[in-house]
């Protein structure tokens, strides 16, 4: 088993080995695991910890199970990619220019809205955790803080400060992309740490309750990054070097 894993219990060990696997092209779209007898062996993992193993892995879109044919590989199409899991693995693997391209699209469906909503709501106390993040952006271009950690931060915040569940829900899958994204557009600009005045113009519309201030400073920042995906994939052929 894997010792990057090592902190997981059995069954998560092989949820990870398998569905990394399962991404990475190891198993082919349709086609079968290795029998339960075969994993058991491989892995030396008991039969009761393998089929949970399989439960969840089917759970997250990467197998199913069906008469006759027993448990098959699924396509990409079928995978949950909300999953924080299933989109690891993802990202783990080949990075392509046009996943970080649909992930942004997402994200400028998603966040104006959201920074729209926060302005809407006017929740004090989770609009305060966006100024803190802000400040640590701030702190961040002095060089006294991480500064992927307090854009992300800042981009969390935006989400709670919502205050819809539906759009909260989605933090653990916008964190970690943008813990890939992040790093890949910074690069691309030339800068170490996020574009601190956008992100402030973002906060100063959702503490002034402009709905639609927040909403198109936000598609400002969504827009920017996507662009600058698109010109890249222009010039490059598809994958980040």
């Amino acid at each position: 088993m894997d010792k990057v894993h090592a902190g997981r219990n059995l069954t998560q060990q092989l949820v990870h080995t398998l569905g990394a696997a399962i991404v990475q092209g190891d198993y082919p779209v349709g086609g079968g695991l290795p029998s339960e007898a075969e994993l058991c062996e491989e892995h030396q993992i008991s039969r009761s910890a393998t089929r949970e193993a399989v439960k969840m892995l089917t759970a997250k879109g990467l197998l199913a199970s069906r008469p006759r044919q027993g448990i098959r590989v699924q396509s990409k199409t079928n995978w949950n990619m909300f999953d924080p899991d299933v989109l690891e693995w993802v990202l783990k693997g080949t990075l392509t220019l046009n996943l970080l391209k649909e992930f942004l699209q997402l994200r400028l469906a998603i966040e104006p809205e959201a920074s729209a909503l926060a302005a809407e709501n006017q929740n004090l106390e989770l609009i305060s955790r966006i100024s803190l993040a802000l400040k640590r952006m701030k702190a961040a271009d002095a060089g006294l803080d991480d500064s992927l950690e307090a854009d992300i931060e800042f981009h969390m915040s935006i989400l709670m400060a919502s205050d819809n569940p539906f759009y909260q829900q989605l933090r653990n899958f916008i964190d970690t992309a943008l813990r890939v994204s992040i790093r890949f557009t910074n690069r691309i600009k030339g800068v170490q740490t996020a574009d601190y005045s956008a992100h402030k113009d973002v906060y100063e519309a959702i503490v002034q309750g402009d709905t639609e201030a927040a909403r198109s400073a936000s598609r400002h920042l969504q827009s920017e990054a996507l662009e600058l995906i698109k010109n890249e994939m222009d010039k490059s052929g598809g994958t980040p070097k």
